[in-house]
C-alpha cells in the first residue's frame, strides 16, 4: 500500500523552492535591473530580519526550543562562524551585480569540492578515492560552463568563487567548533545568535563602503516605493530560506534536502534565463549539467561511506 506524502510536507518543500529561488532572483533584480547598487546593505537588511524574525520564531512562536550560549568561548564560535556567513553572503551578492543567475548557479554548485579541500586542511579527513574522482566533473563543469559563458566577467567570477569557498569553509567550521553536545545548536538558534553578529559587523562595513546607500534608497523610494516593498520582501525572504532549510529536514530528512537542493539549481538557472533572458550556450549547460552530475555522484558516493 502506498503511503500518502502529508499536505503539509509538500507545502513545505514548495515554500522552501519559492523562497530558495526567490530571494536569489530579487536580489539580482535589486542589484542589477533596480538601481540599488548595494550588496554590503542588502546583506544587513537580510540580517537585520533574520535576527528579528528568528527571534520571534523561537521566543513568541516556540517552532523550536530555545537554546543559550553557555559560555564565552562558545560566544568566540559563534561570532567566528557569523563572519564567515555574513562574509560569504556579500559576496555571494556582489557577484549577482556582474553574473547572471544561471552562472552564478552553475560555481555555486562546486561547494562539494571546497568542502572536500576544507575538511582536509582544516581536519586531516580523507575521504574515499571515489568521492575524489567524482568531484573532477564537479570542477570540469564549471571550467567549460566559464569557457563558453557569454557573459563572462572576471570579478564577478573571482566574487562568487570566493562566496562558494567561504560558504564551504563555514560549513567545515561549524563541524569543528560547535563539535560537542554541550555547545551544538540547531540551525534556527544559530541562526539567531549569528545573524544580530552579522549586522554588528555589517553596519560599519555599510557606512565606510557604501556612505550614500541611506540617501540612494530614499531617493530610489521617492521615485518609485516599490523598491521598499521589494527590500523588506527580499529581507523577509532570506530569513524564510533559513525557516525552510530547516522545516524540510525535520519533516523529511536531511538526504531529501540533499536531492531537492541538486534539483533547485537546476530549477532557478531555467526561471532566471526565463525571466532576465540572458543570453546562455550549449556548451555552458551541458558544462553546467556535468557539474550537477558530478554533485549527485559525489552525494552517492558519501552515502556509500557511511
Amino acid at each position: 500500500m502506498k503511503t500518502m506524502i502529508p499536505w503539509t510536507t509538500i507545502w513545505i518543500v514548495f515554500s522552501w523552492y519559492g523562497s530558495n529561488i526567490g530571494v536569489l532572483l530579487l536580489n539580482k533584480y535589486l542589484l542589477t535591473y533596480c538601481g540599488f547598487k548595494y550588496p554590503i546593505f542588502l546583506t544587513m537588511c537580510h540580517m537585520l530580519a533574520s535576527s528579528l524574525l528568528s527571534y520571534v520564531a523561537i521566543a513568541w512562536l516556540k517552532v523550536v526550543p530555545m537554546q543559550t550560549i553557555g559560555s564565552k568561548k562558545q560566544f568566540i564560535k559563534i561570532f567566528g562562524l557569523s563572519s564567515v556567513f555574513c562574509f560569504s553572503v556579500v559576496l555571494g551578492n556582489v557577484s549577482l551585480r556582474y553574473l547572471p543567475v544561471s552562472f552564478n548557479q552553475a560555481i555555486g554548485a562546486t561547494t562539494p569540492f571546497f568542502t572536500a579541500v576544507f575538511a582536509y586542511v582544516m581536519m586531516k579527513k580523507i575521504e574515499s578515492w571515489v568521492t575524489y574522482l567524482t568531484l573532477l566533473p564537479v570542477v570540469a563543469g564549471v571550467i567549460i560552463a566559464s569557457g563558453a559563458e557569454p557573459s563572462f566577467h572576471l570579478f564577478g567570477f573571482l566574487m562568487c568563487v570566493s562566496a562558494t569557498a567561504a560558504r564551504a569553509s563555514k560549513s567545515v567550521l561549524q563541524a569543528i567548533l560547535l563539535s560537542s553536545e554541550e555547545e551544538k545548536l540547531n540551525s534556527m538558534n544559530l541562526l539567531m545568535y549569528m545573524a544580530p553578529i552579522a549586522v554588528v559587523i555589517l553596519l560599519p562595513a555599510t557606512l565606510l563602503m557604501e556612505r550614500n546607500v541611506i540617501a540612494i534608497t530614499i531617493a530610489l523610494a521617492r521615485k518609485d516605493t516599490i523598491v521598499v516593498y521589494y527590500l523588506l520582501f527580499n529581507s523577509s525572504l532570506a530569513y524564510f530560506v533559513n525557516l525552510t532549510n530547516f522545516l524540510v529536514t525535520k519533516h523529511t530528512s536531511a538526504l531529501t534536502l540533499q536531492v531537492l537542493g541538486n534539483a533547485k539549481g537546476a530549477v532557478a538557472v531555467v526561471v532566471s534565463i526565463i525571466i532576465f533572458k540572458n543570453p546562455v550556450s550549449l556548451m555552458g549547460m551541458l558544462g553546467y549539467s556535468l557539474t550537477v552530475l558530478g554533485v549527485i555522484l559525489y552525494n552517492e558516493s558519501k552515502k556509500g561511506n557511511k
